[in-house]
């Protein structure tokens, strides 16, 4: 405890980590202050009944910051700057020149390749903001738009979500920790006051155990996201040894890191986006004019309302994803390829091809377990509604995933500025 009293102290002892602490929850105070002003003309109890009874759209309130609860100006959130980097970055595998840009021509080119995902991010909001506009209008939350105001809904929408991807990115480059994920750290933190109030209100002391039981499970949920979300399997590397002279280089023996979960939150809000899309689609189309389409969008609707079903696909969808962006991501051709330039070996294992099938091998069984821990707390929130039905107890294991590794990489960024005032 005296330890982190004083780590505390330091902090703000600091004056550049105090800068960049004051720069970060200034911006966040920003964002907060911008996710509480709503569009013109909504309809909050309807909007809140939506929200309760479409697990879909209350997941992806989750990754706005909590500006879909309140369908502020930010509604969309930093949704569309991630869907458009994932994009980016799956299009390296159908474009050889993307993968050069992004993997071998150093910080100019990825410079470059970020500013190409800041473009993309502008469709892609527009075709967000104006499905929610019409999903909303569809069910009540809005007032029928007319195309002035439709349009001029549509342009703040997607202002707001230009304005905090620049917020994002000031935050990771003069404040501490990534912003795109402090922002969304921010949302779900803001929310808890008044899940807390809402458990008090509903407080009914024949439930005791269960109030007990989820905060046991609670407690072992963090607890496994910190675990997995630590969790590395080192391979040993040793260098050969190479005289140049009188002096002798190499020997020495070190490990290479290979995460469990290589790929982060990234597979759940990909199939978060994958399964949100067809939903909007069928919602729009079930308004038709045409019987045979209304019908066909009817019984689309009705099997995502079914909580079992889509609760599978998300399963499915995500262990699927992680699987497919850590092989995106990740290269075990370019590693080898650098360790034997490098003269690096693993002891056992033949330098080139076979390193990189030793590699290859390996993560994909620790990307197993990672895999299959992202597809519980995917659809952990899911599970315990539909088992308990009771929705605000349900414990967010996606919101816990991201709270407890927004935390974590604070901490390591908040030592390393210690550490090296320090030295």
């Amino acid at each position: 405890m005296n330890t982190a009293f004083q780590k505390i102290k330091m902090m703000f002892a600091d004056p550049s980590l105090r800068r960049r602490l004051i720069f970060t929850l200034c911006a966040l105070a920003i964002f907060r202050v911008l996710a509480a002003i709503p569009v013109p003309g909504i309809d909050a109890t309807q909007l809140q009944n939506l929200l309760s009874s479409n697990q879909l759209l209350s997941l992806f309130n989750v990754f706005s910051g909590g500006g879909l609860s309140h369908l502020s100006i930010v509604m969309l959130g930093v949704g569309p700057y991630i869907t458009g980097s994932i994009i980016m970055q799956l299009l390296t595998v159908l474009s050889p020149r993307l993968k050069a840009l992004y993997q071998e021509e150093g910080e100019a080119g990825r410079k470059r390749f970020s500013q190409y995902s800041r473009l993309l991010t502008i469709p892609l909001a527009a075709i967000q903001g104006f499905s929610f506009l019409i999903l909303l209008e569809r069910q009540g939350v809005l007032p029928q738009l007319g195309i002035w105001s439709m349009l001029v809904n549509l342009v703040i929408i997607i202002a707001g979500s230009v304005f905090l991807m620049w917020i994002g990115e000031l935050v990771t480059e003069f404040g501490i920790g990534n912003g795109l994920s402090l922002i969304i750290f921010a949302g779900i933190i803001a929310s808890v006051p008044s899940n807390i109030s809402q458990l008090i209100i509903a407080y009914d002391p024949a439930q005791l155990p269960l109030y007990i039981a989820f905060v046991v499970a609670a407690v072992l949920v963090i607890l496994g996201v910190v675990i997995v979300t630590e969790a590395e399997r080192p391979i040993p590397v040793t260098y050969a040894k190479r005289v140049r002279g009188m002096k002798v280089y190499g020997g020495t023996s070190t490990y290479l890191p290979l995460r469990v979960n290589q790929a982060g939150v990234i597979p759940i809000i990909f199939a978060l986006s994958l399964l949100l899309f067809p939903q909007m689609i069928f919602s729009a189309l079930s308004h038709v004019s045409n019987t045979i389409i209304a019908s066909v969008a009817g019984v689309g609707l009705s099997i995502f309302n079914n909580s079992w079903f889509y609760a599978a696909m998300y399963f499915f969808l995500v262990f699927a994803f992680t699987y497919f962006y850590t092989a995106v991501t990740f290269d075990p051709h370019t590693l080898s390829t650098n360790l034997q330039k490098n003269g690096a070996f693993i002891p056992g294992v033949r330098p080139g091809q076979p390193t990189a099938e030793y590699i290859s091998t390996v993560l994909t069984r620790i990307t197993l377990v990672g895999a299959i821990f992202l597809g519980l707390i995917a659809v952990l929130p899911l599970v315990l509604r539909a088992v308990t039905g009771l929705t605000y107890l349900a414990i967010g294991g996606t919101a816990l995933l991201i709270v407890v590794s927004v935390v974590l990489d604070i901490t390591k960024k908040v030592n390393a500025q210690i550490s090296m005032r320090e030295y």
